[in-house]
């Protein structure tokens, strides 16, 4: 108790020392250079409280649950797969970790849902286009972009192959797509990559990235434990982008077909 009393204090501590320049960039731009006071100055320090205190229970929270859950899953996952291809051996076969892509594609998607910045742009994406974007279909093709990336991204720690490969491929298909999307989705695509590397997603994919790297033979975790995160950001914006695509092929083909049947 008194040990995790002591961490308590620490991550506070350090907290604070973070927040502290914010506040006075804040209070200083409010006083010097628009020459105003600060308005509801007592709800403003009880808000500054409570984030304070909030920031500090959620890295403790990472620290003590996110991390250490992601890491020991991949190695309970590894073991499974590595016993049931025959023995820990040292040779790696990239299909024995079928069971690691599933978890990596399901905790993906998982996470991603459940972010609370995905779903905050998503309402204001659907709110500005007065309901042209769907907010949950919106947060479904990013949760299912992220899902895809850091599935082929723990397959890229199993192999052992360059990370730089694949985030190249990744952005020349990004290029392609652009250039055939409505320009009108395009800026909300490369947002969703952004938003989905957030409180959320991060601890739980970072975790995940090198308690694998960590037990899959010959893997380095500094190396090949990283990485996962440029995956969970790029492929939203490929899923995005060409859930647009889709759905305006759709749409013309929809027109073109009511238009023949007027004419008949």
């Amino acid at each position: 108790m008194a040990e995790f009393l002591e961490v308590i204090v620490t991550t506070t501590l350090t907290t604070l020392r973070d927040v502290i320049p914010i506040v006075v960039i804040l209070v200083f731009f409010q006083v010097a250079v628009l020459r105003r006071r600060l308005p509801n100055l007592r709800a403003i320090a009880a808000g500054s409280v409570m984030v304070l205190l909030g920031l500090a229970l959620f890295l403790i929270g990472l620290e003590e649950a996110l991390f250490p859950i992601g890491e020991t899953m991949a190695k309970q996952l590894v073991e499974k797969s590595a016993t049931g291809a025959g023995a820990l051996v040292q040779v790696v076969r990239w299909e024995d970790y079928w069971l690691i892509y599933c978890f990596a594609a399901a905790i993906g998607f998982a996470t991603t849902v459940a972010e609370p910045s995905l779903i905050a742009v998503a309402l204001k994406a659907e709110e500005v286009s007065a309901g042209a974007v769907n907010a949950l279909g919106l947060r479904i093709a990013v949760a299912i972009g992220v899902a895809a990336g850091v599935s082929l991204g723990c397959f890229r720690i199993v192999t052992g192959t360059p990370l730089p490969w694949y985030i190249v491929v990744a952005y020349v298909i990004v290029i392609i797509q652009t250039y055939l999307s409505n320009r009108t989705i395009v800026p909300l695509a490369y947002d969703s990559g952004g938003v989905t590397t957030s409180t959320v997603t991060v601890p739980v994919v970072t975790a995940l990235g090198l308690g694998l790297a960590a037990s899959v033979p010959g893997r380095s975790p500094l190396i090949d434990g990283f990485g996962l995160i440029a995956f969970a950001s790029v492929f939203p914006i490929m899923s995005v982008l060409g859930y647009a695509i889709i759905a305006d092929r759709v749409e013309r083909w929809r027109k073109k077909r009511q238009a023949k049947e007027v004419r008949r």
